[in-house]
């Protein structure tokens, strides 16, 4: 016999019994910050190998949405906080086994490289855009002459970014669901998949569609190999973390986990993208939207899933 010890004596309703600590504000985050990883690093990518007159949307298009998706995401992180006014403390240190830590300061840093990326790109959105001050001009032809850093920066820095979404959820080892190193892995292979949908919507070139319609599907594989990893190192461990996997497999998030991530979020758009690139007549549309939809229920989904799962004392 199993017993669930409730300790509520800490006089603290942000602490047990209370299960919903995190809300909508964090999985929104996380998804918008994963998809600005995704983005960014097929930018930066895409321009270093030289493809950017082959791939105009990853490299021109696709980021000048990333300045409004940190800045919602920045929003939503915000909005989540306790204390909102001692938000700057965060950069009076930087603690490298605290990932909200060094995750605060690759925002920081990763914010400002995507709105300069998209001010070198401005006009392909206004073609009569002016700078009007010399100074404005002179920093453009600054960053340009040294694209190639900026790139590099943006790459690196995306990677840094993508894989933090996960490790934000998977330090806390007081829930089970969370304890895995793979949450890391996952929700950076998820952002790039998103990345490489938003690229495929934006794009007005057929053969930048099918590209990247083969990056999403690359993708998508190493996503369902993740998910299968991370169920069977759940299954092969400690009864708690069995109990946590149970949770997808007969609990309460059975249904939408396999029916919104797994079946719409990821099988559905693989076989519409392997269809449409096979020339069958289907809108084309639909698999980046089902890929950007199963990215943001994953997120919701573990979110609040993890919250859920619990140690057996």
């Amino acid at each position: 016999m199993t017993e669930d010890l409730i300790v509520s004596g800490r006089m603290n309703h942000l602490i047990d019994p209370v299960l919903e600590v995190w809300e909508w504000q964090i999985p929104s985050y996380l998804f918008l910050g994963g998809l600005a990883a995704g983005i960014l690093f097929f930018a930066g990518l895409t321009w270093l190998r030289g493809k950017e007159a082959e791939h105009p949307a990853a490299v021109r298009r696709a980021p000048l949405v990333v300045p409004f998706l940190l800045i919602f995401g920045l929003l939503f992180l915000f909005l989540d906080l306790k204390h909102k006014l001692y938000f700057w403390r965060l950069y009076l240190t930087l603690k490298m086994a605290a990932p909200m830590s060094w995750g605060a300061w690759v925002l920081l840093l990763i914010t400002p490289l995507s709105f300069i990326w998209a001010a070198l790109y401005i006009r392909d959105m206004i073609p009569q855009w002016d700078w009007r001050f010399d100074f404005l001009k002179r920093l453009e032809h600054f960053f340009n002459q040294n694209k190639k850093y900026l790139a590099w920066s943006m790459v690196l820095l995306s990677l840094v970014l993508g894989i933090y979404t996960g490790i934000l959820f998977s330090a806390f080892n007081g829930r089970p669901l969370w304890n895995t190193s793979i949450l890391g892995p996952l929700f950076l292979v998820s952002g790039m998949s998103g990345g490489a949908a938003v690229v495929v919507m934006l794009s007005r070139s057929h053969a930048e569609r099918h590209y990247f319609a083969r990056v999403d599907l690359l993708m998508i594989a190493i996503e369902l190999v993740l998910i299968i990893h991370m169920f069977m190192g759940f299954l092969s461990s400690t009864q708690t973390q069995i109990d946590a996997a149970r949770l997808f497999l007969g609990g309460d998030y059975t249904a939408p986990f396999w029916i919104f991530v797994v079946g719409l979020g990821l099988l559905m758009p693989a076989i519409l993208e392997i269809m449409e690139m096979r020339n069958r007549k289907i809108p084309w549309i639909a698999a980046p939207i089902l890929v950007l939809f199963g990215g943001i229920m994953l997120r919701f989904i573990i979110a609040f899933a993890g919250q859920e799962s619990h140690w057996i004392l």
